[in-house]
């Protein structure tokens, strides 16, 4: 679809009901095909995410000699062992932040010179705490425009590892890149964090995949020890996305209506499925079965506002803002200041779009304040080829008459098959 695209937001003149499936969980997917990459011999991948940024990281490793193969709806991966081989080419990311990230630590394992590049948007996106870590690991990596951001060059000659120090104050991954690649170095690997650690379920997910494919590693307080090892290869099943469950859930709440997520477990291994909880805080029904999590708006339509630190639970603040447009009250989520270095600035896009739809909204330097219960009226919303953007307004369409979305084709980073689902609702 043509960027000039729009897509008109169908109103639900009735409470929205449904059952929905949605993809496998991208995250969980892009760490899960890392360790079966690195794994000695053949995973199977159950269910995983197949979008634009899994096609792009599975188009680097099979870049550097990772056999990844479909089998109707899994992937079986034929691991490395560790073993990365020379790139003839420049290893384009696009603008996934995740697999950028991931990508450069395991060139890191090879030998030789390998150069990373991406979108225009990677320009603007930090990597360089992770480059030093690295670099304290034993390779050598720059930044080609010395911006602290890609295009990257990573001259590999294995990883020694030992101690390396990481500032995570603006992005998990840059720890998990690191975790996920820590059995193979040559000495045993230990990472000390500096400074905070933003995203922390996202860490969880990291360790819990390593442990499925054999690697335990221990934590202090102070950082991580990564025990020298081979990931063993296994069936890995990858459960349904929890950010994308969530314009679901948000979509109960706003119309009183109740929806099932049917493959986003009761006990999930993404910290995003909190947020069917914050739906809970702000006067939804919240049930967790065995096959999903339903939620259900209030019938009477009145949604409470909420007061709510989102540092763990970046990926759904935009949703959680457009529900936030229809709570009677003020709503204030914090200590967000990571979403700016996102596929956009999250907040400030945010802000900006609930703005336009008439909402009375305050664009804080690490959150929002959004003063619920205010008329809102349509627009043509911008997404600024940033996936969670299209998703999270498509919500507010449901509500607001004349809610037109802008390149919704942006969707297929995450979720391709959106579109198709969303319309159903109504």
């Amino acid at each position: 679809m043509a960027q000039d695209k729009t897509i008109k937001i169908r109103q639900a003149d009735s409470p929205v009901t449904a059952r929905v499936k949605v993809p496998g969980s991208k995250s969980i997917t892009q760490r899960a095909l890392i360790t079966a990459a690195l794994a000695d011999g053949v995973s199977t991948l159950k269910d995983p995410l197949e979008s634009e940024d899994t096609e792009l990281l599975r188009n680097a490793l099979s870049a550097v000699g990772v056999k990844i193969n479909e089998d109707g709806e899994a992937w079986v991966v034929t691991g490395t062992g560790g073993r990365i081989n020379p790139a003839d080419d420049v290893l384009y990311l696009g603008n996934n932040g995740t697999g950028m990230r991931f990508v450069a630590s395991v060139v890191a394992l090879g030998n030789g010179l390998y150069r990373l590049s991406g979108a225009n948007r990677m320009r603007q996106r930090p990597i360089e705490p992770l480059l030093k870590a690295l670099n304290a690991w034993g390779a050598e990596t720059k930044s080609i425009e010395g911006t602290g951001c890609p295009p990257i060059e990573v001259r590999a000659n294995r990883l020694q590892g030992g101690a390396a120090v990481l500032s995570a104050g603006q992005s998990s991954q840059f720890l998990s890149s690191l975790l996920l690649v820590g059995p193979y170095t040559k000495k045993e690997a230990r990472i000390n964090l500096e400074g905070p650690l933003v995203s922390r379920p996202y860490v969880d997910i990291t360790l819990s995949v390593m442990e499925s494919f054999g690697i335990k590693v221990m934590e202090d307080e102070s950082g991580f020890s990564i025990p020298k090892g081979v990931y063993r290869p296994c069936e890995y099943q990858v459960e349904g996305d929890a950010s994308s469950a969530s314009y679901f859930w948000a979509a109960a709440a706003v119309t009183g209506g109740r929806i099932l997520v049917e493959n986003v477990p009761e006990s999930p291994l993404q910290g995003d499925a909190a947020f069917a909880d914050i739906l809970g805080e702000m006067g939804c029904r919240v049930e967790k079965e065995p096959h999903g999590i339903a939620v259900e708006g209030p019938k009477d339509g009145r949604l409470s506002p909420a007061e709510i630190d989102m540092k763990k639970w970046p990926d759904v603040v935009p949703t959680l803002a457009v529900v936030a447009a229809f709570a009677r009250g003020t709503t204030r989520i914090k200590n967000i200041a990571h979403l700016r270095i996102k596929e956009t600035d999250r907040i400030k896009a945010t802000a900006t779009e609930l703005t336009r739809l008439g909402a009375e909204v305050e664009e804080l330097p690490d959150g929002l304040v959004i003063h619920g219960g205010r008329q809102l009226h349509g627009a043509g919303i911008e997404t600024y080829d940033d996936h969670r953007m299209a998703m999270a307004f498509a919500v507010a369409g449901l509500k607001v008459p004349g809610v037109f979305i802008k390149d919704p084709d942006c969707v297929r980073k995450s979720f391709p098959s959106f579109w198709d689902i969303w319309m159903q609702l109504t």
